[in-house]
């Protein structure tokens, strides 16, 4: 873990990066679950889609929770804003009358956690909690969360990613991460 400078940015205000490895990851994860074990003792965990999907699964795994997913998300193009994030897929109806922990990998604004706990709400969860590995300093605040930064994260699952068929650094990280 480490954090960077992109070559080029000013020095009065240079780009951070925090470079987050598997295990590091995993041990946010376990003391997620923990945290949540202790606090919160959910029947079943919900990750958000693409990326939440990977904590939530660690987590539901320590605590030997029922996983299911929901897929929110923005579509970006190109120039554009980042839009407000979409449900893409419905919430489980498994979670009606239970406990339900939401887990997502980063929060900023939390548009994606209030959407997610409004689904929620509206299949009859019982209680509903929220957990993320890491949160944004003046951001919305999760429940439960690991550890709060304000620089660019980079994960161990998009550091090197598919181009052409082959695996390479994902170009965001070009410069900054070594091959």
């Amino acid at each position: 873990m480490a954090t960077f400078r992109l070559p080029g940015d000013p020095d009065p205000d240079p780009r951070q990066y925090l470079e987050v490895g598997w295990e590091f990851f995993g041990e946010l994860c376990r003391g997620l679950a923990m945290r949540a074990a202790r606090e919160f003792d959910p029947d079943l965990v919900v990750g958000i889609a693409r990326t939440g999907v990977i904590p939530a699964g660690v987590v539901a795994s320590v605590l030997r929770s029922e996983l299911y997913t929901m897929t929110i998300t923005r579509h970006e193009s190109e120039g554009a804003h980042r839009e407000r994030p979409r449900i893409f897929s419905e919430a489980p109806t498994r979670a009606a009358g239970r406990s339900v922990l939401i887990v997502d990998e980063v929060t900023s604004s939390g548009d994606t956690l209030r959407m997610a706990i409004a689904a929620l709400r509206d299949v009859g969860a019982a209680e509903i909690s929220t957990a993320t590995c890491f949160k944004r300093t003046n951001g919305y605040e999760p429940d439960l969360y690991a550890l709060e930064t304000d620089d660019t994260l980079i994960f161990p699952w998009d550091r090197k990613i598919v181009i052409d068929d082959d695996l390479a650094v994902n170009p965001l990280y070009e410069g900054v991460v070594e091959e």
